[in-house]
């Protein structure tokens, strides 16, 4: 991940050219993929003891993997973004939390001469061993790499040939023989996320296949270890498309060497990531999008007995700001992980802390890592939806909701330790499962506004589905004044929760910053501040309306509940109207 600190939501320089290779992805595999059985069973023994020597069994015995996002990586120093410096005990905890690897992001240029011979501070390069030899120490495998120097330095290639790669051929020189002696549970990439300035995609293939080999072939050349050590190449911008899968195939095969690993990532379909787009849901089009990449990853390299390090996966998005609703996020965790599952993959979580609370070593969504981990063995069921919406007066009809059992049974419904009564409570039809109008008011209690209860689907397997009854009224707005810095609207949510906003004129185009859809992007043009009572729309948005000419936001909800407002930018100063 290209990314920048974490209070600042961390996105730096992931291209547009990776998000529409990834969101176009599905549309160029097809097939059926079938999981590599001898790389699936057990493999505590082989992750914490010595690595294999077979490439396959050693990467597989790397799975489930963990990103040290926004630390070593970190410009200029390992907390600048915010995190602690590493120590033993992270390693511990990751251990203990069943993880057999972990990947560790290093940026080289801030601690680096930018003329020949191009060396690397000492001291810089004796903390990367520190934090290698912890975990090495605590029996994980390590991935380490060249990071953010790729978008500094080495997207410059077009421009700069001979010195970038005098540059990188010198990094990698002394990478090499720093790390020569470590033991093989230790694996090398060449460089994350690979992009190229000014250049053609005949030469982006080029300039690729060049960095490659040459990594290759300085790493191979240092001695010691590093004569047979797993070494971990990219497509550019580690996208799993297949044209750049299929130049990583015929590179690999070029090198004729068997202890090589191709490496991509995956943040899914780009609209369902970031929500733009009306992209809400974790639906049939985003599924079969993570099917068709993992398939193809399959059939790319893991048939081939090349192995696969997905080396960073999750949204583009972070889980816990609100912009993926909570149950479309928990389908699409559980799904990745069951497809890299299914296809042989081993798969690195990316987090940057906005999944592990690494001073307090706690997991800031349990829930979701729960998941995470069940789905590293066996699948959990989901629903249709997380939650159901009852009125806040008046009465309660009955509801109904898809389960979807990934090949799970339902076993019943459950609030805390009593279980539902069925036909009383609720009724199953094939995987149409009905809550009754006196369940639900039950339940519903009082009807403050929010969640007045949390059920659980229970299947045969895996983590059980949370459904929560919440009661809630249309939300109301109300008029408000500001600037293009941004514009707080007063706004009663009354239980509900916000989906996505639909901006657009008069004549029917488009407004707001993202012309091409009119639903912009949540957490970008505008987010709801839950606590004080406010929607915000944000500057990107402002700024881009049209000056004195209004446009209209429709304000879709959870509850299926819409609310019309109008917005006018004059100048710097911006109008809301209900209405």
């Amino acid at each position: 991940m290209n990314a920048a600190p974490r209070t600042a939501r961390r996105r730096l320089g992931r291209s547009a050219a990776l998000l529409v290779a990834v969101a176009t992805a599905a549309g160029l595999t097809g097939g059926t993929a079938f999981a590599d059985q001898d790389h699936q069973g057990d493999r505590s023994g082989a992750a914490f003891g010595p690595a294999p020597r077979d490439p396959m069994a050693a990467v597989a015995a790397m799975q489930p993997s963990w990103n040290l996002g926004n630390t070593l990586d970190a410009i200029p120093d390992e907390t600048s973004w915010g995190n602690p410096l590493t120590t033993k005990p992270l390693f511990d905890y990751l251990r203990s939390q069943g993880f057999h690897s972990v990947r560790i992001p290093a940026t080289w240029y801030p601690h680096q001469s930018t003329t020949a011979p191009y060396t690397i501070d000492a001291a810089y390069l004796a903390r990367v061993k520190q934090v290698v030899d912890l975990a090495l120490s605590d029996g994980l495998y390590v991935e380490l790499n060249v990071h953010h120097d790729s978008w500094q330095w080495i997207a410059n290639i077009a421009t700069d040939h001979d010195s970038v790669m005098a540059r990188f051929d010198s990094t990698w020189q002394q990478i090499a023989a720093e790390f020569k002696d470590e033991p093989r549970k230790l694996l090398l990439e060449s460089v994350n996320e690979p992009q190229f300035n000014n250049a053609t995609d005949a030469q982006k293939t080029q300039y690729m296949n060049e960095l490659n080999t040459s990594f290759f072939t300085v790493v191979r050349n240092s001695g010691g270890g590093n004569k047979d050590r797993l070494l971990v190449l990219p497509t550019q911008g580690c996208t799993p498309s297949q044209p750049l899968m299929d130049d990583l195939n015929a590179e690999i095969a070029s090198l004729h060497d068997r202890n090589l690993v191709a490496t991509v990532h995956y943040y899914g379909y780009y609209p369902f990531s970031v929500n733009i787009a009306g992209g809400t849901t974790y639906d049939a089009q985003n599924q079969k999008m993570t099917s068709d990449t993992f398939a193809l990853l399959h059939s790319e390299f893991v048939s081939k007995g090349i192995p696969v390090y997905l080396g960073e996966y999750g949204l583009l998005s972070e889980p816990n700001s609100g912009t993926v609703e909570q149950g479309e996020l928990l389908k699409y965790y559980e799904d990745i992980n069951y497809q890299a599952r299914l296809n042989g993959v081993t798969s690195a979580l990316w987090d940057d802390a906005n999944y592990l609370d690494r001073t307090n070593l706690a997991w800031r969504e349990p829930d979701l890592m729960a998941l995470i981990k069940t789905s590293w063995t066996t699948r959990s069921g989901t629903a249709s939806t997380d939650n159901l919406f009852v009125p806040h007066t008046g009465t309660i009809p009955a509801q109904t909701i898809t389960l979807n059992g990934n090949g799970q049974w339902f076993t019943g419904l459950w609030q805390g330790d009593r279980p539902l009564i069925p036909y009383l409570d609720y009724t199953l039809s094939g995987d149409r499962l009905t809550l009754t109008s006196r369940a639900l008011t039950r339940l519903a209690g009082d009807r403050a506004y929010g969640v007045d209860a949390t059920l659980q689907v229970r299947y045969s397997q895996g983590q059980p589905w949370q459904l929560h009854v919440v009661s809630f009224d249309t939300p109301v707005a109300a008029d408000a004044t500001g600037t293009t810095t941004g514009l707080t609207i007063p706004t009663q949510f009354h239980g509900d929760q916000l989906a996505t906003i639909e901006s657009k004129y008069a004549d029917g185009s488009n407004a707001g910053s993202a012309s091409w859809t009119a639903f912009q992007a949540f957490n970008s043009a505008f987010a709801p501040d839950y606590a004080n009572n406010a929607l915000v729309l944000k500057p990107d948005f402002l700024n881009s309306l049209k000056d004195g000419v209004p446009a209209t936001l429709t304000v879709h909800f959870w509850s299926g509940a819409t609310v019309s407002y109008q917005v006018v930018r004059s100048g710097s100063t911006v109008t809301g109207t209900a209405s």
